[in-house]
């Protein structure tokens, strides 16, 4: 599909990651003035709330945008998703004949603030990564025995904190935990020396539903995705995580990027997940494709000083998709609501500089990066900025999300009651 031409016409510019073919949904507010919602057209956002109110976009018999979140649109379903989009291109379409009527709904993207897109109901992170998995089993075990005997049947997660998932640009504070240093005969309490990031991708989902749902089933109730950051404290993860799995190690905070690209945008760029090196049971197998390209990369930047790209990879390198991870979890009758976020787990390729965490790229503190300002890293400073993007590259146009920025700051001081 070739870009589709706005009369925005920073919108047509192939440098922004808001072209017409995208129309990413999100929430914005001006100095002195409340959030709403609003939709990501080149360097604008059309104030789609406002033209609901003066009646110019009307999606259902009551108002679903005069709330700062997409949830009331979401839980229309997907009919009314697509019609949604069809008004957007209406309006936004170079030629339309309601520009007019448009444009003084469109507030430049500068003199906005972004906030959470979405009511996030609740949270469950995977771990479907397999170069990830491989990696991480590797480290800790050995590569003969890198994948559990499970992984290459089951998309693996834990339900997480949906309290604690923020948007884009806000400081992540340094978690306190127990930790058990090498060699120590007891744990001590203290700040995560190992505090790391994970760069995933979030699918939004958008449908509620009552009992098990097929793969193709899950691939409808998805509204879009997200950049997520699913920051771990590795060293409170290693004293923890036996028997149950992560718990305060991924509690600290999870960042996702400002848009949710509906996934509408997406359809050009779908991929077929691998081959499997051991057939699926039938419930888990897809119809068609159901991953996506997009291009990913992080970058990392000491406080002061210009950042480093540390990692590149793409979203097509998981072995399990976000729908088969949506069909699993409703496989036990587990009912999904209306702003449940799924974290794809770890996306990382097979070269060193496609990992998706500093645990691999370091590999566990043993090989320390050195960045493009000399710095040396093998987990995460106080002051580090870590940021997330992605894209889909189309003909003449490219798909974006907004970045996913997140500044580590350092951790509350121990008070003296619980030393």
């Amino acid at each position: 599909m070739p870009l589709m031409r706005s009369w925005v016409e920073s919108a047509n510019a192939a440098d922004t990651d808001f072209p017409l073919n995208n129309l990413p949904c999100g929430v914005f507010s001006r100095a002195g003035e409340d959030p709403r919602c609003g939709v990501a057209i080149g360097d604008m956002i059309l104030d789609v709330a406002a033209m609901e109110e003066a009646g110019l976009l009307k999606l259902a018999d009551d108002p679903v945008l005069d709330v700062p979140f997409w949830n009331e649109v979401m839980d229309l379903g997907p009919q009314a998703w697509a019609r949604l989009r069809i008004l957007l291109l209406g309006f936004l379409t170079e030629g339309s004949e309601v520009k007019s009527q448009v444009e003084p709904f469109l507030v430049p993207q500068a003199d906005c603030t972004l906030h959470m897109p979405f009511l996030v109901s609740e949270y469950t992170d995977f771990y479907a990564g397999r170069h990830h998995a491989f990696n991480v089993g590797s480290m800790f075990r050995d590569p003969a025995n890198a994948l559990p005997p499970n992984w290459l049947h089951i998309p693996i997660g834990y339900n997480g904190r949906a309290s604690s998932v923020v948007v884009s640009g806000q400081n992540v504070r340094r978690p306190l935990g127990q930790l058990k240093p090498p060699g120590a005969d007891a744990p001590v309490f203290g700040p995560s020396q190992r505090f790391d990031f994970e760069l995933e991708m979030g699918a939004v989902v958008g449908k509620s539903s009552e009992g098990m749902v097929s793969v193709a089933q899950a691939d409808e109730m998805i509204f879009g995705y997200v950049i997520l950051n699913d920051w771990s404290a590795r060293d409170i993860q290693a004293w923890e995580y036996q028997p149950l799995g992560p718990f305060q190690a991924k509690a600290t905070a999870t960042t996702i990027s400002p848009w949710i690209v509906m996934k509408a945008a997406l359809e050009p760029f779908r991929t077929t997940t691998p081959e499997r090196d051991v057939p699926l049971l039938p419930y888990l197998k897809e119809p068609g494709p159901m991953l996506y390209d997009i291009a990913l990369e992080v970058t990392l930047a000491p406080e002061g000083k210009a950042e480093t790209i540390i990692a590149r990879t793409n979203y097509a390198e998981m072995y399990y998709s976000a729908p088969q991870q949506l069909a699993h979890h409703t496989s036990c009758g587990c009912p999904m609501n209306v702003g449940d976020l799924l974290g794809s787990g770890t996306i990382s390729g097979p070269a060193k500089d496609s990992r998706g965490s500093l645990l691999e790229l370091s590999w566990g503190g043993k090989e320390p990066l050195t960045l493009a300002t000399g710095d040396q890293r093998s987990f995460i400073a106080d002051g580090d900025s870590i940021v997330m993007r992605g894209r889909c590259q189309g003909d003449g146009y490219r798909i974006g999300f907004g970045d996913c920025r997140g500044k580590v700051v350092a951790a509350h001081p121990v008070p003296d009651w619980a030393r």
